[in-house]
């Protein structure tokens, strides 16, 4: 049944979606963002050259985007496909459901206009469904364990606040064990030599703005840099 295939795509549709949401904020998008990202991959549309930036410098959101564009295509192509189909006389299997559910005979003519009806029905209770807050969240929490669980991307411990031309822009970056700057000062970290500034450090629910040079970075520290987003990922996110 073509009108049933073309409800199921809509369907998978939004959740492709929200998971493509979900990976992009792992890798420390923020959610409003992700959430508009994930859509522009998958329809195609909305993005700017600031925006691309975030996605084309980081490998991870590469091969996200890449992923939500492939399936929003062929998701477009099969969805065009079934709802054309379905404006047609279907098979006569079809066509006996019809009539187990409206007890009268159903001249075959009637068919394309039962089956829109039906899709527009569908359409509207899949959209009262969709925007019901708690759904969604409850949607997105259940795909984000799954994700998490699954290890299927890597959880960022930076957050993207503002993206500026040439790749330069605002992070706010969680120190963990692994990072090359863990237990040095600012002026051993060397990160004003990477063209990378400490606007601000946050510890114990404390901000420490404009930190001096000699102020140590500890572990679960959160610093708040502006620079190139690649020099910052490189510089205090990963092992040298």
């Amino acid at each position: 049944m073509s009108w049933m295939l073309f409800i199921i795509v809509i369907i998978v549709s939004f959740i492709v979606v929200r998971i493509g949401a979900i990976a992009f904020q792992l890798t420390g998008m923020e959610w409003s963002l992700a959430k508009f990202q994930s859509l522009s991959c998958f329809t195609g549309t909305g993005f700017t050259t600031q925006e691309a930036e975030l996605i084309t410098s980081d490998r991870q959101r590469r091969k996200i985007a890449s992923v939500l564009m492939v399936l929003g295509n062929a998701g477009l192509v099969f969805m065009i496909a079934t709802f054309a189909n379905s404006l047609r006389p279907q098979q006569i299997l079809e066509k006996r459901l019809i009539e187990l559910i409206l007890p009268i005979s159903v001249p075959e003519g009637l068919l394309p206009w039962i089956n829109l009806l039906v899709i527009a029905l569908a359409i509207l209770v899949l959209w009262t469904i969709f925007r019901n807050q708690k759904f969604r969240r409850r949607l997105t929490n259940f795909l984000r364990k799954r994700i998490i669980k699954r290890e299927l991307f890597t959880a960022a411990s930076f957050e993207e606040l503002l993206i500026a031309t040439g790749g330069y822009g605002v992070s706010k970056i969680e120190i963990c064990a692994g990072s090359p700057v863990l237990d040095k000062t600012l002026s051993e970290s060397q990160l004003r030599s990477h063209d990378i500034t400490v606007l601000a450090i946050t510890r114990n629910s404390r901000t420490m703005p404009n930190p001096p040079a000699d102020t140590k970075i500890t572990l679960g520290d959160q610093l708040i840099c502006f620079g190139k987003l690649q020099n910052i990922r490189n510089r205090t996110c990963m092992n040298p």
